[in-house]
């Protein structure tokens, strides 16, 4: 149909017949999809206007976005597009005669209109409604002349539905018109006049349907099926002119026509792409074809979050809907105003900067939009739940990662499922288990149907032959997707399998597949329990899975924590140059999962009554399982999800509503409690993304006595580098320099050490020289330090920050005289590049366990030609712990800041050696709070402890009894305020675990899940926030740092001075003088603050707040030595005297005076427009990691209150002006911005800020 065609001059603006770009009442939203769908700049529709009756909106769409032009009609009925003011406008007595203006060139509009979008399926709603004689409004023409005659006698306006009319006009041609037909015939005729007019008349409507049918194929035809195409076209066009005699003959020739092509097409087609796919064997699919189910427009309903200085903007609606459009690359923010009238606009993918998630509330989220090119606007939602926010972000990634123009994926999603099948075949369907449908933390329905990219399903007692297994797994995600998963490894012990499938898309991108199995059965040699393990590269990210079944038993935990350091040790898999290293830490990535077999140690009474209430948090803390790894025996600095799901083993075949503990052996009865048998965890290198989005059971598969258990991840992947500007020449070399290392190595040997690193960065592995200094207060320890001379520097294979920062170094520190490694670790380089070095800080390892810990600087030089980088998708989405204490926003944004992460121990040097902060741990804590699901307040904030490795002096204790040695951490810490810039401000009572002092227990001092049940995510496993972070964790999560004997309540303010004996044993530390490192136990002063029951051992290392522990526990000193000396090192011991709350201590996410404009002098990798820092925190803006806004806030709070101006607390804090740092650069219109419009109290705030400045 053409644009212009109904002339104008008729009395209606719509020309004598409304045009089939008019589309009537259409929604804004209905016609941005029409528009999106068409694709193509220029194309354009007219819809009524929604906000003046009578008016009309011209959109027309250019550059992906939607311009929308009201069309006005005045006083004399002409209609005109409005203009900006002072310009005449053109007047038109019809919408036609005003379109067919804008047909021409350089109009005004912001592109010649080309194509028309026509209305889809109005004009069949209308003929239905119309011969149903429902419809009020005159009928829209049908689509072409063949339906134009009205309706006459045989198809009456109330006639009964059309099947009954169309029976009606047979009886009238058999009653009547039949015998004049009867008549021709006899006289010689050769047609049948009247039964044609019939047949017309019955397939008034199918003629209308096949024009738009064909209409609909004619762009897939010219694609795929170029002989068709011609008859297609020419048989529309044909049909615009046609009708009378020719009518049924046309429309039969249609129909063989609509038959051929629908027949042949898809045939056409599928050789079309494979031969598309033969010619470039290499190139994955086009973005658009990733996902075979197109994914439809998916609305949130939000509230805008509105904060007190908005309010006072009256009128402002709260409601809003947010509707996704992945495949359009689109997200539509609608506003519902009053009249039921909306208010919307439209953001393209590109136009979305930042999703900042809100650590406090779970189902906050910011949303930062690009507004004009340099201004951006933060808007933050509230969703109905944290599980639609998580699927908002979910399909906002997936948009962004379809219409991104990178060739290779920067994440993956991966499912992950275990199921001890019980001997017995699968049920017919499992799709529960592949789609996360069930109990525990479980997809949104929104999200739930879009494939993963890897699918690894491991089973336990499956007694199905491999083959089978597989093709019946294939056929399933056939059946959910559409999608022909390839299998790349099936790996089989008995009845123990793991098999990965992967998009046929990454096909091309998995290379280097290993896989292995481990027997742990009656000695070792039966497999009926052990493991099987695939590993492979997907690009440049290593994975490695393993599957296992451990011994079975309440009381056999020591034999399962066998089995697991056995099948850690034994199983071969990954690369084999990294021998030296066990496989938790020879993958990027490695996921454990399996039927452990752990069990709860508590009555089953008890246990039943706990299930029935839906309390699992007694449970888990009972969990056998998370008892071993907070003594550090089994999963070390592993992580896993929180389990908010029911035991899944042992029920009653044939349902899910009942327990069988009771099992009767050969030996006797035997009890089984119920128990989370089978689980899921991971660990992953510092730095790294992965986040777990779903975590649960299944209720509805009962052919076993366990129900399968289901975990999906977000995981950052890397390409295979490829360098733009080749090998570097020397002159472009980047180097990795050491300046020192020091070891503390559980041994007893005095052997001299060397450091062997090992990388994919590196041609082959390096050597250092021995250490050069060595010493022990212990004899269970070794000290052993590496001058700058010792170590060598290493050259990366490539110079550019874009591939260095996704590297990682493996050091394993070896002895001199057997060449074994005391200890393994690995390091991320992305937080140690910079023009100075950079401290980092870790633990050491070795078959599973601690075995020490090494800190050293280090930096990576990369030369300023080979600087450039680019924003992962990943870093896309940060995280925001927003408006209550604790350090705020470890936000990704850090990524957009600079080449060089602002580094505080940088800049900080003049605040003294003991200032310096561990930066890998730092920067791991970001990654951690990105990766870490909900946390409510009182869970509190892993960083609360954050500089616990700050202090550089480790203390060694010798003959101390364990009781008071337990004590003396709590105590070298009198309150958190003293030693801890972030506890400056008394937290709300309910901040929980913010109000007890930084976490003396390093017994496992990394994210692990505590005994309360509460999860701790770390992406950083590795990195040393679980040593000077992580240690915390365990209490913050639940209620009780160290034990239940330290929940204190908040503070007395001023916060008390740091004892003198403190801070004359910090003077005597080693910067002053070399010797002795470790002071005797009597050099350490033990300041009173206040009773403090003393600890058990146990309690004191124990994680999670459990008061009271079992002889078990207090009798296991495998680590207690290494622990102490740790505990008391994680003392933070500032290089100067407190200050009092009104002077806030130095953040330490940034050095002290750093404003935001120094911070902006770091060189700009992609520079966020300076106008941003209105609508967002600043720490989000440049990337601090840490800054602490429960110290800021209390400060602005306080300010505020002595000014007797508080009611503007919120609207500063919202604003990002949440310290008085930073305040002193607030202007006039940021005070207007942040709700401050009274001229006098602008005048009094900053009068006030002026005063302060000229006191510092």
């Amino acid at each position: 149909s053409t644009v212009g065609s109904p002339a104008g001059g008729g009395v209606s603006p719509l020309g004598p017949a409304p045009p089939m770009w008019y589309h009537r009442d259409l929604s804004r939203a209905a016609a941005e999809e029409l528009l999106a769908r068409a694709g193509r700049d220029g194309s354009f529709l007219v819809r009524d206007s929604e906000s003046v009756n009578g008016a009309y909106a011209l959109c027309v769409l250019f550059q992906k976005h939607v311009h929308t032009y009201r069309i006005l009609p005045d006083d004399e009925g002409f209609l005109a597009v409005q203009t900006s003011q002072g310009v005449q406008p053109k007047r038109f007595k019809t919408l036609p005669e005003l379109v067919s203006l804008y047909l021409q060139p350089s109009q005004g509009l912001v592109t010649t209109l080309l194509y028309p979008v026509d209305r889809e399926e109005t004009a069949v709603s209308d003929d239905r409604d119309y011969s149903d004689g429902e419809d009020e409004k005159p009928p829209l023409p049908p689509r072409s002349a063949s339906t134009s005659t009205p309706p006459g006698p045989d198809t009456p306006t109330d006639s009964p539905p059309a099947a009954n009319g169309l029976s009606t006009i047979s009886h009238e041609y058999l009653k009547g018109s039949y015998a004049l037909d009867l008549e021709a015939v006899k006289q010689g005729a050769c047609s049948l006049p009247h039964l044609n007019k019939t047949l017309v008349a019955s397939c008034k409507r199918l003629n209308g349907e096949v024009d738009k049918v064909l209409s609909g194929l004619e762009i897939l035809s010219k694609v795929f099926d170029q002989q068709s195409a011609f008859m297609v076209s020419k048989m529309i066009q044909q049909s615009v002119n046609q009708g009378g005699d020719q009518e049924l003959e046309n429309l039969v020739t249609k129909l063989a026509i609509l038959k051929d092509l629908l027949s042949s097409i898809e045939k056409k087609a599928l050789k079309a792409l494979q031969d598309m796919s033969l010619s470039s064997p290499c190139s994955p699919p086009p973005l658009s074809m990733r996902h075979s189910k197109a994914i439809p427009v998916q609305a949130f309903e939000v509230k805008l979050d509105v904060y007190l200085a908005e309010l006072t903007k009256i009128g402002k609606s709260q409601k809003y809907t947010l509707s996704v459009d992945v495949e359009g690359g689109r997200l539509v923010v609608m506003k519902k105003v009053k009249d039921n009238q909306e208010d919307w606009t439209t953001f393209t993918h590109d136009k979305i900067r930042q999703l900042i998630k809100s650590q406090r509330v779970q189902n906050k989220l910011g949303i930062v939009f690009e507004k004009e090119k340099d201004k951006s606007q933060r808007k933050d939602f509230i969703f109905a739940s944290a599980k639609k926010r998580e699927a908002f972000c979910q399909l906002l990634q997936l948009m962004k990662n379809k219409h991104s123009n990178q060739d290779e994926p920067d994440m993956i999603s991966i499912f992950i499922g275990s199921w001890n099948m019980g001997s017995v075949p699968s049920p017919k369907s499992v799709a529960s288990w592949v789609l996360c449908r069930g109990l525990g933390k479980t997809l949104d329905e929104m999200t739930v149907t879009i494939p993963h990219d890897l699918y690894v399903f491991g089973t336990q007692e499956n007694s199905v032959c491999d083959r089978e297994w597989v093709e019946s797994l294939r056929a399933m995600l056939k059946e959910q997707t559409e999608l022909d998963y390839k299998s790349i490894a099936v790996q089989t012990l008995w009845n123990i399998k793991i098999a990965v499938l992967v998009k046929p898309e990454h096909e091309n991108r998995i290379s280097h597949v290993g896989m292995s199995s481990v027997k742990t059965g009656i000695a070792n040699t039966l497999g009926n329990k052990g493991a099987v393990g695939v590993s492979f590269m997907f690009n440049g990210t290593s994975f490695g899975f393993v599957n296992c079944h451990l011994t079975s038993g309440n009381e056999k935990i020591a034999r399962r924590n066998q089995n697991y350091l056995d099948i850690l040790r034994l199983l071969s898999l990954g690369d084999k140059q990294l021998s030296s290293f066990d496989i938790s830490l020879r993958f990027t990535h490695l996921f454990w999962l399996g039927d452990l077999n752990y069990r709860l140690d508590m009555d089953i009474q008890e246990i039943l009554n706990y299930i029935n209430r839906k309390e699992f948090e007694p449970l888990l803390k009972v969990d056998q399982l998370n008892l071993e790894r907070e003594k550090n025996k089994v999963f070390l600095r592993f992580a896993e999800e929180e389990i908010s799901f029911p035991p899944t083993y042992r029920y009653e075949r044939g349902s899910r509503d009942t327990y069988v503990w009771q099992k009767q052996k050969a030996t006797g009865m035997r009890t089984n409690v119920p128990s989370w048998c089978d689980r899921i965890l991971w660990k992953s290198y510092p730095e790294t993304h992965i986040v777990c989005n779903s975590y649960g059971c299944t209720d509805d598969i009962v052919t076993s006595d366990h129900s399968p258990v289901f975990a999906t991840f977000e995981v950052g992947v890397t390409s295979q580098f490829v360098s733009k500007k080749g090998l570097p020449k020397s002159s472009e070399q980047a180097y990795i320099e050491f300046e020192s290392i020091e070891a503390i190595v559980k041994t007893a040997s005095r052997t001299k050490f060397f450091i062997e690193f090992y990388s994919t960065c590196l041609e082959e592995f390096k050597k250092s020289y021995e250490n050069d200094s060595q010493s022990s207060d212990n004899v269970n320890f070794l000290r052993v330090g590496w001058s700058n001379k010792q170590l060598t520097t290493l050259k990366p294979l490539l110079s550019e920050i874009e591939y260095l920062q996704d590297q990682h170094l493996l050091l394993t520190v070896k002895s001199l005289d057997g060449y074994e490694s005391y200890g393994e670790c690995v390091l991320a380089l992305k937080s140690m590049i910079g023009s100075t070095a950079q401290q980092f800080h870790t633990y050491l390892s070795h078959r599973g366990e601690e075995t020490g810990n090494i800190r050293g600087s280090m930096r990576v030089r990369v030369p300023s030609e080979r600087m450039g980088t680019r924003e992962r998708l990943y870093e896309w989405i940060s995280v925001d712990k927003d408006e209550t204490g604790g350090p705020k926003g470890k936000s990704t944004m850090m990524s957009r800041v600079g080449h060089e992460y602002v580094k505080p121990s940088a800049v900080r040097k003049q605040l003294g050696e003991l200032g310096k902060v561990s930066e890998e741990g730092e920067r791991s804590s970001k990654e951690e709070t990105a990766a870490r699901p909900k946390q409510d307040t009182a869970d509190g904030d892993p960083s609360i402890c954050k500089n616990s490795y700050n202090n550089p002096a480790y203390y060694i204790l010798e003959g101390v009894p364990n009781q008071s040695a337990a004590a003396i951490s709590p105590e070298l810490l009198p309150s958190p305020t003293s030693t801890n810039p972030q506890a400056a401000k008394a937290p709300p009572p309910s901040a929980g675990a913010r109000t007890k002092p930084p976490c003396a227990t390093s017994a496992a001092p990394h994210p692990r899940r505590p005994m309360t049940g509460h999860p701790v995510r770390a992406i950083s496993e590795e990195g040393s926030s679980e040593d000077d972070g992580g240690a915390c964790m365990a209490g913050a999560q639940g209620g009780g740092t160290v034990g239940s004997t330290l929940n204190r309540p908040p503070p007395d303010f001023p916060p008390p001075p740091l004892p003198k004996g403190a801070l004359e044993m910090v003077a005597e530390a080693p910067f002053s003088k070399p010797r002795p490192l470790y002071p005797d136990l009597a050099e350490v002063r033990i300041p009173a603050t206040g009773p403090v029951a003393p600890l058990a051992l146990g309690e004191g290392f124990r994680r999670g707040g459990v008061g009271g522990v079992g002889a078990g526990a207090l009798d296991d000193q495998s680590c207690s030595v290494l622990q102490m000396a740790k505990t008391l090192s994680e003392s933070e011991f500032p290089g100067q005297p407190p200050r009092a709350p009104s002077a806030p201590p130095p953040l330490r996410g940034q050095p002290m005076g750093l404003g935001l404009d120094a911070c902006r002098t770091f060189p700009p990798r992609n520079p966020i427009p300076e106008s941003i820092a209105e609508d967002m925190p600043e720490e989000a803006l440049w990337g601090s990691s840490s800054s602490s806004l429960s110290v800021g806030e209390s400060s602005v709070g306080e300010w505020l209150q002595r000014l007797g101006l508080e009611r503007y607390e919120q609207g500063l804090l919202h604003n990002g002006w949440d310290d008085l740092e930073f305040l002193s650069d607030i202007t006039e219109e940021d005070l207007e911005e942040a709700g401050v419009l009274d001229p006098a109290h602008k005048r009094i705030l900053l009068e006030s800020l002026r005063q302060q400045q000229q006191q510092k």
